[in-house]
């Protein structure tokens, strides 16, 4: 994770079409304003995992174990050395 300070008015940049702006800074709240292009989706983390729930729930998907696949899996694909 690449973490740095930036003061009101500073501005970062991410790739060559999203600029994230410190607006505001009040206590230990920090506003932000990002200027990206509209085909790039923003979205607040705990909105976004909310989000990502509801489709694996809407899709019908449970989530997998992959060890225990893996273990099935087992002896049935043999390579040839």
């Amino acid at each position: 994770m690449l973490v740095l300070s930036r003061h009101k008015d500073e501005k970062i940049i991410i790739g060559e079409d999203i600029e994230i702006t410190v607006v505001e800074v009040k206590g230990d709240t920090v506003k932000l304003g990002i200027s990206a292009p509209g085909n790039v989706k923003i979205y607040r983390k705990e909105l976004y995992d909310i989000i990502a729930k509801a489709n694996i729930e809407a899709a019908g998907l449970k989530p997998v174990n992959l060890d225990e696949v893996a273990e099935k899996l087992k002896g049935r694909y043999k390579t040839d050395k």
